[in-house]
């Protein structure tokens, strides 16, 4: 499968790092990666968070196809990207061919902003918690989660929340066991 993770600038390190991690160390029984995992943006040079210089795999326009859609947050989904027409397009575009598009943290804000949350239930950051229900009445916003899943779409809180989500995603996708195996390379306490 493939795993398309966007990148814009000032997106937030770990929103994308986690996932990435996560989806790329991701192995069955007998050692095989599972996951081609990969980065796509607008350009090819995203300075993240903090200043993390970050070179992006493909650009939207030439990325291979994305089975697995991955939005992270960051102060750019929520002001810039946010009201980009062009990856707002995009985004719908390839949500119509993806198993499962999923939102990290304000990342959610472009789903929103897409159309793409209207009448279902989403979470975001517990500081941004009262802006998106206050600018998206049509999402039903849960709070005090760790993730919402509503099949095609999941979306999670804050942050590292990003890869319990993840970690939901690949029990999903595969099983709880490989899932499980993945949390105990990372080191991570996982509860699926």
């Amino acid at each position: 499968m493939n795993i398309g993770i966007l990148l814009f600038d000032e997106v937030e390190v770990l929103d994308f790092a986690g996932p990435y991690e996560v989806f790329a160390i991701t192995t069955d029984s007998h050692n095989k990666k599972l996951f081609n995992v990969f980065t796509v943006a607008q350009k090819h040079e995203i300075t993240a968070r903090n200043g993390l210089s970050v070179k992006s795999d493909y650009l939207l326009e030439n990325c291979p196809c994305i089975d697995i859609l991955v939005i992270p947050g960051g102060y750019g989904a929520e002001t810039v990207e946010l009201y980009n027409a062009h990856l707002l397009d995009w985004i719908k575009l390839k949500h119509q061919t993806t198993n499962i598009t999923f939102s990290i943290c304000t990342g959610a804000f472009i789903l929103a902003e897409a159309g793409l949350l209207d009448g279902l239930s989403a979470t975001t950051h517990w500081m941004d918690i009262s802006r998106l229900e206050a600018e998206y009445p049509k999402i039903t916003v849960i709070k005090d989660v760790r993730f919402v899943d509503e099949n095609k779409i999941i979306t999670s809180a804050g942050i590292s929340s990003g890869i319990n989500a993840s970690l939901h995603v690949v029990s999903k996708v595969t099983n709880r066991d490989i899932a499980l195996n993945t949390a105990r390379r990372m080191e991570f306490e996982a509860d699926l």
